[in-house]
């Protein structure tokens, strides 16, 4: 496919009406090939990548946007990334074996959906609802009607090969036309899963809005990256402090940190991990003597 890892941005011209729509391949595979995730799982966390590459791109940032969705239920954690760069990451945690016809709410329980922005310089920013709905989808649409956010909608879907999704979002506007919203709205609805995963990005804008003036702009590249390294996993090993690695020598003769994004082990030797601690020794200052 010659859209594959890209986020295609469009809008309808004469309206305040835009939309994104991203195609994830390699970028969703790498996902994949960190964990064996089960089916329910793993079309969640497609859907949950497809929609956070499509969210970011409608901020103007430099940082990352995490949609995570937690809840009691046997799916217990799902985190998806995005950065400005469109680079992706995700993860999932679950208890139990899941009902692959189980609704999002029936795989959660009672839940929560966060979104945060995180600047690389400032605060971050982040908002909270309860988790309502039967797909991702519905639930994000909730997010953004229960706030102050510009009304959204989103179509998503995810297999083994590829991840996907459409957004539509209308802009604020001294002159706006509901009928535009409501008209693009409804010819987006017919689209089907099979679509979404399988044609080529402007052969299923055409399908869909053949009718409509829409601009296209250049699609832009995503890749999965995991940004993990050895020198911030060595800062979360010092935070263990000296008596728990000590401990952790002692009963295990070396430390592995293991990365949940990548799955990517880092080893720690007995020298490793006791030069870590010399090197935060080294840089406590000296105490003051009266």
């Amino acid at each position: 496919m010659s859209d594959t890892d890209t986020l295609l941005r469009f809008l309808f011209e004469r309206t305040d009406v835009r939309g994104n729509l991203v195609h994830l391949d390699a970028s969703w595979r790498a996902v994949l090939d960190a964990h064996d995730y089960p089916e329910p799982v793993r079309g969640l966390l497609g859907e949950a990548l497809a929609a956070v590459s499509l969210l970011a791109a409608t901020i103007k940032f430099d940082g990352s946007l995490i949609l995570q969705a937690q809840g009691d239920g046997p799916l217990r954690t799902l985190v998806a990334q995005a950065t400005n760069t469109h680079k992706v990451r995700g993860l999932a945690r679950w208890d139990a074996t899941l009902d692959p016809d189980a609704t999002l709410t029936e795989l959660f329980g009672q839940g929560r959906l966060v979104l945060t922005v995180e600047p690389r310089v400032g605060e971050p920013y982040q908002g909270i609802v309860a988790l309502q709905g039967e797909r991702l989808s519905e639930a994000l649409e909730h997010f953004f009607s229960g706030s102050e956010q510009l009304p959204t909608r989103l179509w998503l879907a995810a297999d083994a090969e590829r991840a996907a999704g459409l957004l539509l979002q209308r802009l604020p506007s001294a002159a706006r036309e509901a009928d535009d919203w409501s008209r693009v709205g409804m010819l987006a609805a017919t689209l089907s899963r099979e679509e979404l995963l399988e044609l080529p990005a402007e052969q299923l804008l055409y399908r869909l809005f053949n009718e409509e003036p829409v601009r296209l702009f250049e699609p832009e590249p995503i890749a999965f990256r995991c940004g993990c390294s050895r020198a911030r996993i060595e800062q979360t090993v010092k935070l263990l402090g000296a008596d728990e690695i000590e401990a952790l020598l002692a009963e295990r003769g070396a430390l592995e940190v293991n990365c949940e994004f990548c799955n990517r082990t880092y080893h720690f030797d007995p020298v490793d991990a006791r030069q870590l601690l010399a090197e935060d020794s080294h840089h406590t200052p000296p105490s003051q003597h009266q």
